[in-house]
């Protein structure tokens, strides 16, 4: 596949992922504009791999990451409902969408590397293993990260992640 037919495919779903990353649809489109200026010059290789996009998601969230370490102090913090360009319409009640906006602003008050295990945890849906694979880290370290930003997000004060997957993987869809 060439780089323009995979970029019809997936840019849309790349730059979710990094909505729900960066909690700001600006920044979002300036991280994957950056990522995808440095994947075109060697598409050859990466187009080649099993998994391109998994590589591309890799190379975003290492730029997210390397963006919030440089970020101005100019910067303004996005406002409530900035995220609403990443998640699809609910049709649900209105103490849903309270939660919803609860989490949401729980998750972008997280610590950049927290926030980017739970957005590649219940958004992308990846394990442990891919994660730390991602961030460069032991899975520990992964295990770590998830269970301190539930814990501050108060979404289960023991710690067990796998009981709260549907809520919070509903809420970043």
């Amino acid at each position: 596949m060439g780089f323009e037919e995979f970029l019809a495919a997936r840019l849309p779903r790349l730059l979710r992922f990094a909505t729900a990353l960066t909690g700001d649809p600006h920044r979002a489109e300036d991280i994957v504009q950056d990522v995808l200026i440095r994947a075109q010059r060697r598409w050859r290789r990466i187009g080649a791999m099993d998994s391109p996009e998994a590589y591309l998601r890799r190379m975003i969230t290492n730029e997210y990451l390397s963006w919030r370490r440089r970020r101005s102090s100019r910067e303004v913090p996005a406002t409530d409902g900035v995220l609403d360009a990443a998640i699809e319409p609910d049709d649900g009640h209105a103490g849903q969408v309270e939660d919803r906006d609860a989490i949401w602003s729980g998750i972008m008050a997280l610590p950049p590397r927290q926030r980017a295990v739970l957005a590649l945890r219940y958004y992308e849906g990846l394990s442990n293993a891919e994660i730390a694979d991602i961030l460069g880290c032991s899975e520990a370290t992964v295990r770590s990260h998830a269970s301190r930003a539930l814990a501050e997000l108060r979404l289960d004060p023991r710690g067990d992640l796998d009981s709260h997957d549907h809520a919070v993987r509903g809420d970043l869809r």
